[in-house]
């Protein structure tokens, strides 16, 4: 009797095995059939969130479903990303993941309430864009030589970040490496908190991202010095890449990339994959990111997940060579 009943367990775990596959793809047929969670990780204005509003216009027209962007800042992203990484691996719920937090945070933070690798499902590279070093107006200086030759002549300086563990952050403290000047970093809670202060001359500068301040830049309210991927940006061709004006070797790109809760299905993954790469493709998306900086990516789950692998090497050692923590 013992013996038949674990035969008979052992053929109901053999037909479950043989069925799963059936049923994630029956489940990606099916997908969406109630509405979708896009959760970004930072406050509304900066990238992530214009990231986020773009697919959530464009998936709902596509799949005829409510598509919601909840915005869930703090921790230099870690609140949101963990909210999604806590998530039903269904697929409905999804997060703007940023380089801070899927390739910085974890050498910045010493506890971290997630693994950036494993808790979550790769979907698609979104997005890229250079940091863009600004200075509020009053600052007596013109250029980036001009600006290091001030700081080192003066002594202590500020720079702002939307948050610790963001690349604003550490494009600042790896520039405060490789210049040596005296920088202190000034953490706010999201860009929106941060712009104020710097427009108002308590901060000296800051390394936002270009779609933020290309155009405070564009109505002369802050000056650009450079930007920080290694060659200029189409979008502001005019603003030299720091490298070029002082720094050489001098690189910190942002980019945005859209993951899944961990368990997510891969036929289910596929789908939204496909659905946001049209996106990301379509000529009138793609106009409106190169127009403020951000160019768009798109790509398969695979190719994200090994290019997040080697910024999470990259990072890790600026962050070491900085001496940067968050906590």
């Amino acid at each position: 009797m013992f013996t038949k009943m674990l035969c008979g367990a052992a053929a109901l775990a053999a037909a479950f095995t043989l069925s799963a596959p059936a049923a994630a793809q029956s489940a990606a047929q099916n997908f969406p059939n109630k509405p979708i969670h896009i959760i970004v990780t930072f406050t509304p204005g900066g990238a992530p969130d214009i990231l986020g509003r773009l697919l959530a216009e464009r998936l709902q027209a596509a799949w005829g479903q409510p598509v919601i962007v909840e915005n869930k800042p703090g921790a230099g992203g870690n609140i949101g990303a963990d909210y999604v990484a806590k998530q039903p691996g269904d697929g409905y719920n999804l997060v703007v993941g940023t380089v801070g937090t899927h390739a910085i945070n974890g050498a910045l933070y010493s506890k971290m309430p997630y693994d950036m690798v494993k808790d979550f499902t790769p979907i698609t590279l979104l997005a890229t864009t250079p940091n863009m070093l600004v200075v509020h107006n009053n600052v007596p200086a013109k250029t980036l030589k001009e600006f290091i030759d001030l700081g080192k002549k003066e002594g202590k300086m500020t720079f702002a970040s939307s948050g610790s563990g963001t690349s604003i952050h550490v494009s600042g403290e790896l520039f405060k490496t490789m210049t040596g000047i005296d920088m202190e970093h000034i953490p706010y809670k999201g860009r929106a908190s941060a712009i104020p202060d710097l427009l108002g001359g308590r901060v000296t500068m800051m390394f936002d991202n270009m779609p933020s301040s290309l155009p405070l830049v564009r109505e002369g309210k802050l000056r650009a010095l450079g930007v920080t991927s290694a060659k200029r940006s189409p979008a502001a061709p005019d603003i030299p890449t720091i490298a070029e004006s002082g720094l050489p070797g001098f690189e910190a790109v942002s980019w945005f990339a859209l993951y899944a809760s961990p368990g997510t299905p891969k036929p289910v993954a596929d789908k939204i994959q496909a659905e946001v790469t049209k996106i990301l493709k379509s000529p009138d998306a793609s106009k409106k990111l190169l127009d403020i900086g951000l160019e768009p990516a798109g790509g398969t789950a695979e190719e994200l997940a090994s290019y997040q692998r080697s910024e999470i090497t990259k990072w890790a050692k600026v962050v070491k060579d900085s001496g940067a923590k968050a906590d």
